[in-house]
Parts: C-alpha cells; structure tokens; sequence
C-alpha cells in the first residue's frame, strides 16, 4: 500500500495527541495516512500493553487511517541502532510515504527525542540503494525509498514551531481518538494512579494550545510543527 503521509509514534496516543487533527484533516482531503507506533506503551502508569492496543484501534477508526502497525520495540529502552533502523526502514519502505511525521526534536519523556532521532535517520537511510531489506516471510526485496519531508509534530515542551497547520474543523475529532485512549486521560471515576497527562488541565491544553497557535495565523485551531530544513515556497501567495 502507498502511503501519502506515515505518521510516527514512540507510544500509542503519541500520533493523536502531536497530530490528531491533522491526521484527520489529510483523511477528509482524501489522502491515505497511515501510523506506526514503536512500542506498546508497556511502562505506562495507568492501564496494560493490551489495553493499549485496543485503544489504539479504536483510536485509529475515529481518525480513519488507512492502517497501523506496531514495531513492539521495548517502551522506554529502545535505542537508534541499527536493529532498530532497520524495522523502521522496512516500513518506509513498506508504505513509500511523501511525508513523515514522527516525535518532537525534544521533549519530557525521553522516548519521544529517541523516536524522533530514530525515525529521521532510518527515513535518510531508507533512500540508500545498497542497504538490503525484505519484509518477515517475504522473499521479494524492498526498493529504496526516501520521503520527500520529515516533520516533527510538537509534544509536552512548547517548541517553537517552524510552520504551523490549519487544522480548523477537526479538533473534535482530535479530542474523540486521544479519549479513545480512556485508560490514560482524565476520567474522574479512575482509581488507577495521577500521572502528568490523566489531568484535566492536560486535557484542556489540547485544545487551548490548538486555539493559540491558530490565534496566531488568523484562524480556529492549529497544529504546530518543526522540520529538519527551510521549507521551500515559489512566491510570497504560498504563505497566504
């Protein structure tokens, strides 16, 4: 299957809460996403690896991906080697994405900087003709591929984002597939432990920060990305 967009996550509900809306925007446009996550989520406070999963399904339905994958990498140890470089390189190329999006340059869990080094590399890698991979029971080999960009959605630490997405009209949607994930959010009848994220001020910032950065551009919600290089524009009307 070709993909427009692969969209990349350390943890399930990494990819919903950096991109959600813009995930389901490209869906309605007609574009074919598709996610990945590395791990299960398996060191997670609240809840299971199989809960996550199933959250994650449910969550992939209300932004309408096209498919998601789990690479099942050790949630927390996972390191950007060449192991795990090559898993990510059998996806690229699997899927032939125009754009990735992966985990911020920088963040509070320290998975999301690996993920994010991790995904860039094996996306610049996966271009290189003499590096061999085929897929698990497969005995066709895989032609290289490179992604024309590679973005990095925007986490817990406010980066300064390089270009920002209008993303108006699909924040709900947004909202829906993070409350897929019910065992990590705010649910006031929990009995499972707080964590960073299980509050409702972290909830809210979902949609408070969407509404300021599209306070920013002149429109409803926005989501924020940062790149590897300049984006490129033809004339001063593509920034309108």
């Amino acid at each position: 299957m070709k993909l427009d967009i692969l969209v990349f996550g350390a943890h399930p509900d990494d990819a919903e809460l950096g991109a959600g809306a813009t995930i389901a925007k490209e869906v309605a446009r007609g574009k074919k996403v598709g996610i990945i996550d590395l791990t299960r989520g398996e060191l997670g406070t609240r809840g299971s690896a199989e809960i996550r999963d199933r959250e994650a399904a449910a969550a992939a339905k209300v932004l309408g991906v096209s498919v998601r994958e789990n690479l099942q990498f050790a949630d927390g140890f996972f390191v950007n080697d060449q192991k795990h470089q090559m898993a990510v390189i059998r996806m690229v190329r699997k899927y032939r994405p125009e754009i990735v999006l992966c985990n911020a340059v920088d963040d509070r869990h320290i998975d999301h900087g690996k993920g994010s080094d991790l995904v860039s590399n094996a996306c610049f890698l996966s271009g290189l003709i003499k590096i061999d991979t085929k897929m698990d029971g497969d005995d066709q080999w895989q032609d290289p591929w490179r992604p024309k960009q590679v973005y990095h959605y925007i986490q817990w630490k406010n980066l300064n984002p390089d270009f920002v997405l209008d993303v108006s009209g699909y924040i709900d949607t947004k909202i829906e597939a993070i409350l897929a994930y019910s065992s990590q959010f705010h649910d006031p009848n929990s009995e499972e432990p707080e964590t960073p994220i299980s509050s409702k001020n972290f909830l809210d910032s979902v949609d408070y920060r969407a509404k300021d950065l599209g306070r920013i551009i002149g429109v409803d919600h926005a989501e924020g990305f940062t790149t590897e290089r300049f984006p490129g524009i033809k004339s001063f009307d593509d920034l309108f």
